[in-house]
């Protein structure tokens, strides 16, 4: 099978630690070029097709928004997104308009959220790519690819309908995907409860293409992730000279989404202010884009989300009730997947395909202690960080099943009782006190070498023995590393 290309990313910052780390957090999913100034980063550009630019704000030569300005008027194509420990709202607003980022990311970052906004990005590209070839295409051929087009459209629709949501048949989805079936077609604004990385953007798409407004578009934003200013901006527009940086009209998500959905994730990290802001448009059903007297009607579907308990929030002041009930229509609160251990098993096995399909490897699968330990863990990540762990696993396996010691050390420290493949219960075993104490000596010792991925410098000292004396003891009960 030959290898799916990854995409490249392109790291631009005059800190070579921050460079290092940037690599390091990135290198399993993207192609990773480095540049310690915006010099360097240029003579990358000239010679390489490059799909993602991430660039530090404040560098000796020349600020990150200046850089990415000029990338933006030579390389248009390339998602552009911004790296600061600073957060001055004059700096953002000008890069969203002037270097026209996709995303502005602050310092320090945490590598789980720099990694969903590259690939966001990415993923951007790609689809601009592909509709530009449509596009073109479309123009060429007329009709028949006019036809194609509606056939990707049916196959999103396909992707997303309720019935492909990977489940288990005793999954507590059932019931809610059931639920979401039948609110689908009515314009009822929904609000989708549920921890971090449990899949809440997965059911708004699903919810806007199994609706009547599936041919218009669905538009996203991390309300949680941006300043007041910026946040208004992106969502009603703005026009030119609204503010320091605004240099050209601008049309907001709310436009964006005209006869479609808006999905608003993070409601509940939002300020009051924008609060306010946010309920005047819902009961009036119309947008003023800042620095503009004039009002636009809007046509759009909400779809909101968090991760917070807002009923909570409002009893505490935190949020204002009025848009709470403006936007909870219906509340639906997706499970993480530490209460869903069944589905885990389905969800494992589909992640390993995707990968083994982006890196272009091979597999028999996994062993079943692998299984068992995964349905073991509590996932505080849930799906996002149960993708990544497939991902890793598959990455750093040499052999043709996935082995459970290459799992991350947090998965093998939450289940340190797990039974070794191959011996008896301790207690049931009928043999001596001797042999009992030798079978619990290989107990203790396999799970120590589990849990240390095979490293016997690290089980040693972890069991207060040294090299040789644990050498000593796996020759005697015959327990090998993997191969």
């Amino acid at each position: 099978m030959s290898a799916k290309k990854l995409p490249r990313v392109l790291c631009v910052d005059d800190e070579i630690r921050s460079l290092e780390t940037l690599e390091r957090t990135l290198d399993e999913e993207f192609e990773v070029l480095l540049a310690s100034s915006a010099a360097e980063a240029m003579q990358w550009l000239e010679k390489e097709e490059v799909d993602v630019l991430l660039c530090d704000q404040r560098m000796p030569d020349e600020t990150g928004v200046a850089f990415l300005t000029r990338v933006r008027e030579l390389w248009p194509q390339t998602a552009r997104l911004i790296l600061s420990g600073y957060t001055e709202s004059e700096d953002i607003i000008r890069g969203l308009n002037e270097a026209g980022i996709f995303q502005y990311l602050t310092k320090p970052w945490h590598p789980e959220q720099l990694l969903l906004a590259v690939r966001n990005a990415s993923q951007l590209v790609s689809l601009q790519k592909e509709n530009t070839q449509l596009a073109t295409e479309v123009k060429m051929t007329g009709p028949q690819l006019e036809n194609q087009l509606d056939a990707k459209k049916q196959l999103l629709k396909q992707r997303f309908s309720f019935a492909e949501i990977i489940r288990s048949e005793t999954s507590p989805l059932n019931g809610l995907c059931d639920q979401l079936a039948r609110l689908a077609p009515y314009d009822i604004p929904v609000l989708i409860t549920g921890p971090s990385g449990s899949g809440k953007e997965l059911f708004a798409r699903a919810l806007h293409y199994n609706s009547l407004r599936a041919e218009a578009p669905f538009v996203v934003e991390n309300c949680g992730a941006l300043p007041d200013e910026t946040l208004a901006s992106e969502l009603f527009g703005h026009r030119r000279g609204a503010f320091t940086g605004a240099v050209s009209d601008h049309s907001g998500l709310f436009e964006q989404a005209d006869g479609g959905s808006i999905f608003l994730d993070e409601i509940g990290d939002t300020s009051p202010a924008f609060q306010v802001m946010l309920l005047r448009v819902l009961q009036e059903q119309e947008i003023r884009r800042m620095g503009e007297s004039r009002k636009r009607p809007i046509n759009v579907r909400i779809i909101a989300a968090t991760n917070r308990d807002l009923e909570e929030e409002v009893r505490q002041g935190r949020f204002r009730e009025d848009l709470y009930y403006r936007l909870a229509g219906v509340s639906l609160e997706l499970p993480g997947l530490a209460h869903r251990p069944q589905d885990i098993p389905l969800l494992a096995e589909h992640f390993l395909e995707l990968a083994c399909q982006a890196y272009g490897r091979e597999t028999r699968g996994f062993n079943g202690q692998v299984m068992e330990l995964l349905q073991a863990y509590p996932w505080p990540g849930n799906v996002r960080e149960l993708q990544h762990e497939i991902n890793r696993l598959l990455v750093l396996s040499e052999t043709e099943e996935l082995e459970a010691h290459l799992l991350s050390q947090k998965i093998l420290r939450s289940h340190p009782q797990l039974e070794p493949s191959g011996l008896q219960p301790l207690l049931d075993h009928p043999g001596s006190l001797k042999e009992r104490i030798e079978l619990l000596e290989q107990q203790l010792l396999k799970e120590s070498l589990i849990r240390n991925r095979w490293n016997k410098s690290r089980a040693a000292n972890e069991l207060g023995l040294s090299r040789v004396g644990l050498r000593a003891k796996l020759e005697r009960y015959g327990l090998e590393s993997p191969a």
